[in-house]
């Protein structure tokens, strides 16, 4: 080739060049499509994209002047960790802006996958680059090469395979471009986007090649906003207009497609109620009319009611969990239909749904225009308003403290924080008894305030996509709320947040234990066991006295500063000080162990967690007899 029209550089140097001549376009605003990539380096990496990130942001060629690095680098203490604070860039960046995470071969590519997990099920992109085996098999095996006697081209990286919505291992340099390219199709596409995995044999990470100067000029990926189709969108007005007792359901895609202010518009219009998933709470503030809080195993009393007498509901860019669903048995109606605007078709045609498949936004503009002039039953509307406010009363019931010198319960933590955030604040939480009390009580401010991982609802994802937030969002106060569970599955990143200067905030609560899955365990015939944080007794079980760990004293080793609040009064003036903290802090807080909304019961709709069907202990037995009265309940929607 000739050499004025080629670079010769590594595979691992041209992949760093190359990504960052990559942009996302929607609306004619342009976004950088990788904005850094986090990296753990070993023998798998480190000679080759650590060679290549290192040389991308070294000084220039005279020495003298330092240039901003290609592709900025993140450090990170575990591999799971940096895909999630990945993820939690992309999601505040609504899915036009993603991250890198480099590892080495063995544990470190491995340590990915329940991370790539994450990804995928939420449809949020991230960029994976582990490090694979020799392709050139000079030594066979490797130090942390799995062996696979029947067959030679397996690797541990094809773990990666399931949970990635494109994989590819770039066995030769001049792989790298076709690879590459598709790589970046589909992180931007915002019907397949996920998890992509390129796995980079560390051989051919080090291997120079003369690339085409055109690889590394900018490329630009436009994220469309399909319009619905004329036929489709007539078929939806007209449900529409014929239903007495209509209902949204407003998911995640909402929010990854801007279209708060079009479903604001839409709801206002019409006057149709408004519920929404885990993903999607927020979509409407908390004190719109039409706004009727989570709906469904972890909803409002207010939307489940609605769910089960509506005739029609609207999904727009949800996938029908089956906690939204109440797996089965919450839309109750006879008769009821769907109507599914989702951008992805396999997500429009669930329930048996006429299905729009369009952009969230554009999809909601042609229906309010279409359906103009026309609105819900006046009496419908005062009916689910009426109800609304009944429920706002038991928020604030939940919220209250008038005692503020006893220790707090878990909703009485949620009402301390509310207090203290405004419209600017982002609320992180994945895991726990936390995302019930939220999705059923939290305020949602803003559209990016609600930030709950419960598609994957992954135990450890709170800290560091609290610093992947903060990363995409400097200004913005970032709050991460755990459980005492969680936090020990995963708090090597407050170390990352230290070092980097990000002054995210953690709110610990301490129950010892298990918390959600203990009352699961108790509802199900399972007597809590193996739930709690306890010595063993005499008899074998875990049912001794509560461990004695200092968690507040462990987030203070790894370098935050650590407010211990042991009364409601002590939890709202450790929150205030906390909000206007330069450096990352923690705010401790034990709690009753107790605690439901008041007024409510604690589940307003099932879900579907089989329960044994012979057993001998009584709580068996009788749960058992509970499941079976509901299963009855189960229907499919044709």
């Amino acid at each position: 080739m000739n050499a004025t029209t080629t670079r010769r550089l590594t595979v691992a140097q041209a992949l760093v060049e190359f990504l960052a001549h990559q942009y996302t376009e929607r609306d004619g605003r342009r976004h950088r499509l990788i904005n850094a990539c986090w990296g753990i380096f070993g023998h798998g990496n480190v000679a080759g994209l650590g060679q290549a990130l290192l040389e991308s942001g070294a000084a220039s060629h005279q020495g003298t002047t330092p240039r901003p690095p290609v592709l900025p680098y993140l450090q990170g203490r575990n591999e799971q960790a940096m895909v999630h604070a990945a993820v939690g860039y992309a999601r505040q960046c609504d899915r036009l802006s993603a991250q890198a995470v480099t590892t080495s071969i063995g544990p470190g590519a491995t340590n990915l996958v329940t991370g790539a997990a994450l990804a995928t099920v939420n449809r949020l992109p991230v960029l994976l680059l582990p490090g694979d085996v020799f392709a050139t098999r000079p030594a066979d095996p490797v130090l942390q090469q799995l062996e696979v006697p029947s067959a030679g081209d397996i690797s541990v990286n094809d773990a990666l395979r399931p949970v990635s919505r494109y994989f590819d291992r770039v066995t030769r340099p001049e792989a790298l471009i076709p690879a590459a390219l598709q790589a970046m199709r589909v992180l931007a596409d915002p019907v397949d986007t996920g998890a992509v995995t390129l796995a980079l044999p560390q051989d051919v990470q080090a291997e120079a090649y003369d690339w085409p100067a055109e690889f590394f000029a900018d490329r630009v990926w436009r994220v469309p906003r399909p319009a619905p189709d004329a036929d489709a969108l007539a078929d939806a007005v007209r449900a529409l207009r014929a239903a007495r007792r209509p209902l949204v359901v407003a998911g995640g895609g909402v929010h990854h497609s801007e279209a708060e202010d079009a479903l604001c518009a839409f709801a206002d219009a019409t006057g149709i109620p408004v519920a929404s998933t885990q993903a999607g709470k927020g979509s409407l503030r908390h004190d719109h009319p039409a706004d009727v809080g989570g709906i469904g195993h972890t909803g409002t009393a207010t939307a489940d009611a609605l769910a089960r007498e509506a005739d029609l509901v609207i999904g727009v860019g949800t996938r029908y969990t089956d906690f939204t669903t109440a797996s089965s048995t919450l839309f109750a109606e006879p008769g009821v239909r769907f109507v599914n605007l989702n951008i992805a078709s396999f997500d429009a045609h669930k329930l048996g749904a006429a299905s729009l498949v369009a952009d969230a936004r554009a999809g909601l503009e042609a229906l309010t225009k279409e359906l103009s002039g026309h609105r819900v039953d006046a009496e419908y509307e005062s009916a689910y308003r009426a109800a609304k406010a009944v429920w706002e009363r038991r928020v604030d019931a939940a919220y209250a403290a008038e005692d503020a010198s006893v220790r707090p319960s878990q909703t009485q933590v949620l009402g301390a924080l509310d207090a203290v955030v405004d419209d600017t604040d982002v609320i992180i939480n994945a895991a726990g008894s936390l995302p019930g009390d939220l999705h059923k009580l939290w305020r949602a401010r803003s559209r990016r305030q609600y930030h709950l991982e419960y598609g994957y609802s992954c135990m450890g994802y709170e800290i560091p996509a609290a610093i992947g937030v903060r990363l995409a969002a400097p200004d913005r106060p970032v709050w991460a709320l755990v459980g005492d569970g969680t936090y020990l599955m995963n708090p090597t990143e407050i170390v990352t947040a230290v070092q980097e200067g990000l002054n995210i905030t953690l709110v610990l609560i301490q129950n010892h234990g298990y918390a959600s899955i203990g009352g699961l365990s108790q509802a199900t015939g399972g007597e809590r066991f193996g739930t709690d944080y306890r010595f063993r007794a005499e008899d074998g079980t875990y049912t001794g006295a509560p461990l004695p760990v200092d968690l507040a004293a462990n987030a203070a080793s790894l370098g935050m500063q650590v407010f211990r609040a042991a009364t409601v009064g002590e939890l709202r003036a450790a929150l205030a000080e906390a909000r206007g903290a330069n450096r990352p802090t923690c705010v401790y807080v034990e709690t009753e162990t107790a605690d439901t909304v008041p007024g409510a019961p604690e589940a307003q709709a099932w879900w579907d967690v089989p329960v044994a069907e012979t057993a001998t202990r009584p709580a068996a037995v009788a749960a058992r007899e509970v499941y079976d009265r509901h299963t009855a309940g189960r229907r499919r929607h044709l």
